[in-house]
This record gives structure tokens, C-alpha cells and sequence, in this order.
């Protein structure tokens, strides 16, 4: 164990679960799109568009639908904003839930997420199955961070002194993990260790060799 570190900040999408991108690029192959024409659109103008807007709960479902196939449109190919909220939910990775019990016996542990007001749950859209088990992940948080409830998303760095301030923790005794490096890089400045999540054993090895703590029976 290392005693550098008192807390683990954790991303969901892309974490706990299969990235959402695959999801995209599978259906940017089913439509002829351009593979990532989704994430590109969504990087235009990051901190206005529809997609920020509506992880920050300044767009509903139903204008978010609305205001995300006018963008995509605009860029060459029309894609209704309800077809990508079908495809927000992930795959739960079992591995990485079980590396979240063992930091949590040693490190206090919380959830930085930026999702939406959309399906069941606390996370992204989903079934009601999937949903009653992201709850139960959930639970396992000292604090859960999302951006649907306090209006603010990554990259702002607002959102992780906030979490920052609710552990009772400054940023440098934490350790980061996101899919996203454009997520980490704030991180990275305000002093935390970080973890780009490249693939669940990948994370796994990594977040290991910085706490020193032994995942290799999970």
C-alpha cells in the first residue's frame, strides 16, 4: 500500500463499463458514417455543445435530440441526439468492480462521472437490470460526483476540487482514472496521479504498480 495516496477517483463510462465509442463506431459502420464522426462532433466547441449542454443538464433529452442531429447534420451526416443516448450504456467490467472493494479497504474511493438525464439509474441509459446493478456499484463510493446533478463536467477543473473538497482531501494524495485524456490533463495540473484507461487489465496493472496493492487474483 502506499501512503502517498489517500483517495482513488474513479471515471464510469469507459471504466466500470466497455467504452460508449465502441458503440458508436459500430454504428458509424452500420451507416456509412466516418469511423468517429460522433467524438468529432462532440469535440467541436466542447464547453457549448449540445453534448455539454446536456451532460450539465442544460439541455433535456428531447431538446438535446433535437440540437445534436442539427450539429451532425451540419458536419455532413444527420444523427438524431436519441440514437446516441441508446448507446451510452456499457458493458460492466466484473474485474475492475473487484479493484474497486479491494481500494476502498485501504483508500477512501470516489466516482467522477459525467452523464445525462436520460434511462435508468444513476449512470447513462440502460435497462432497469443494468441499472439496479449500477446502483449497486454506486453504493460502494465514499462520494459520487455527476455532472447531471451539480451543472458543472469535465474537463472543468471545478468539478474535481469539488470532489476534492467533499473527501476532505488535497489533489495530490489522489490517484485519477478516465478513458479520456482530455479528463486527465486537469487532473495532471491540479496534482493528481493519473490513469488513462486504455483496457481493464491495462488500468489494472497500472493503478497496482502506483498503491502497491496486489489485484492479481481479481
Amino acid at each position: 500500500m502506499n501512503s502517498s495516496f489517500q483517495a482513488v477517483l474513479w471515471d464510469f463510462g469507459g471504466v466500470f463499463t466497455s467504452s460508449p465509442f465502441d458503440a458508436f463506431n459500430r454504428y458509424e459502420t452500420q451507416h456509412g458514417l466516418p469511423r468517429d464522426f460522433i467524438r468529432g462532433v462532440n469535440s467541436v466547441n466542447p464547453e457549448f455543445n449540445a453534448w455539454a449542454q446536456f451532460e450539465s443538464s442544460r439541455l433535456s433529452p428531447e431538446e438535446f435530440d433535437i440540437a445534436f442531429e442539427a450539429e451532425t447534420r451540419a458536419a455532413g451526416y444527420a444523427v438524431p441526439g436519441s440514437i446516441v443516448i441508446g448507446m451510452l450504456s456499457g458493458v460492466i467490467r466484473p474485474r475492475m468492480v473487484e479493484v474497486l472493494k479491494i481500494c476502498k479497504r485501504h483508500y477512501r474511493v470516489a466516482c467522477l462521472t459525467n452523464n445525462v438525464k436520460a434511462g435508468e439509474g444513476p449512470g447513462m441509459a440502460r435497462s432497469v437490470e443494468d441499472a439496479q446493478r449500477v446502483r449497486e456499484i454506486m453504493q460502494l463510493f465514499d462520494v459520487v460526483i455527476e455532472s447531471r446533478n451539480e451543472g458543472v463536467r469535465k474537463p472543468d477543473p471545478r468539478f474535481y476540487r469539488l470532489a476534492c473538497e467533499r473527501l476532505q482531501i488535497e489533489p495530490a494524495r489522489a490517484v485519477f482514472l478516465d478513458d479520456l485524456g482530455i479528463n486527465l490533463k486537469p487532473a495532471r495540473e491540479l496534482g493528481m496521479q493519473t490513469i488513462k484507461v486504455e483496457s481493464e487489465s491495462q488500468a489494472i496493472a497500472a493503478l497496482s504498480a502506483i498503491l502497491d496493492l496486489d489485484f492479481v487474483a481479481v
